[in-house]
């Protein structure tokens, strides 16, 4: 059985509703940094929540997917992906 190393997750936050879309090894330990304040961009949007993730072997492979997933600019994409976990 292979486990995944490498993440892509999108993060909602509970103040206005958005989302944030990141990738990572380490899916709680980021979770945590961004409530924690750890990151400038998701700072002023706490707290959040993880809504939705896919695991790969790869971070080729995850960064390729979060850019896939930001490329389409699409609220109603990342609401479909959530929906179909």
């Amino acid at each position: 059985m292979k486990l995944e190393k490498f993440f892509v997750y999108i993060l909602q936050s509970k103040k206005d509703l958005s989302f944030y879309i990141g990738q990572t090894n380490e899916i709680t330990t980021r979770l945590e940094n961004h409530n924690e304040g750890g990151s400038k961009y998701t700072s002023s949007k706490i707290p959040w929540d993880l809504v939705y993730f896919e695991g790969y072997d790869t971070r080729t492979e995850s960064v390729r997917r979060e850019k896939e997933i930001k490329g389409k600019k699409s609220r109603k994409y990342i609401e479909f992906l959530i929906s179909n976990k």
